[in-house]
């Protein structure tokens, strides 16, 4: 069933306008009588059925309200550290897909992509895009966030606020695996290289700084590869990967 998000699902029925009312009626050439799916971007979703439909205007009526069941209860924030763009948009979409909360892109000492602030602003509003139209397509319940760029230092010291802050880093000091069984519920923040990795002194300020160092095995992964195969692992071990 097509999905939509809208401000809330609380009311009997909902109005949408604008390129989504478009997209329903043109695009899809829905009509009276056919139903689709809401959510309020905050785990809530609910069918609908619609009343009347226009480019300009779609009138539905909610049959049925629920708790999304295909919002993870595990909230996990990716770093990425800043690869070249058309990666970093793969990178958002599995990782939306998979079930991420967040994405905050950052800038280390070995990433090749390094945009001035005019230019980021305006790749954030299609990353940003692309993390809506993922989290659409996968049947989400909240739309993910992709930040502000960060500097390294200051992603470090924000993630290690979390219950579980993992560092990926080729000279491991835990097991993924072990890291996961020790975890006793909370947030969990991951980071990322670009396609240089990191360096040694920024994986020492990192597991100085509180950070768990892990490793994704003995394989190099490519940039885009990484993220998608450590948010993978970590979603399985915290069960989030089984029919619930």
């Amino acid at each position: 069933m097509p999905r939509f998000f809208v401000e809330s699902v609380q009311s009997d029925f909902i109005e949408i306008t604008g390129d989504d009312a478009r997209h329903i009626a043109l695009s899809l050439r829905m009509k009276k009588g056919e139903s689709l799916v809401l959510c309020d971007g905050k785990g809530t979703e609910a069918e609908a059925v619609i009343r009347e439909a226009f480019p300009e205007s779609v009138v539905l009526d909610i049959t049925e309200r629920r708790n999304s069941i295909a919002e993870p209860e595990t909230e996990v924030v990716l770093y990425q550290a800043l690869p070249k763009f058309d990666k970093l948009e793969y990178i958002i979409q599995k990782s939306v897909e998979l079930g991420v909360s967040k994405i905050v892109p950052v800038l280390s000492s070995r990433c090749i992509s390094r945009p001035d602030e005019k230019t980021m602003k305006k790749k954030l509003e299609r990353l940003r895009k692309i993390a809506d139209e993922a989290a659409k397509q996968s049947g989400r319940g909240k739309l993910p966030e992709v930040g502000e760029l960060l500097s390294f230092k200051n992603a470090v010291l924000e993630m290690t606020k979390f219950e579980t802050p993992i560092f990926f880093f080729e000279h491991a000091e835990y097991p993924l695996r072990e890291i996961m069984e020790k975890r006793t519920g909370g947030k969990i923040a991951m980071m990322v290289g670009s396609e240089g990795g990191f360096s040694d002194d920024e994986a020492k300020f990192a597991s100085e700084h509180g950070a768990l160092i892990a490793s994704l095995g003995p394989r190099i992964l490519r940039c885009e590869t990484a993220p998608v195969a450590a948010l993978s692992a970590i979603m399985f071990a915290a069960g989030e990967m089984e029919i619930k």
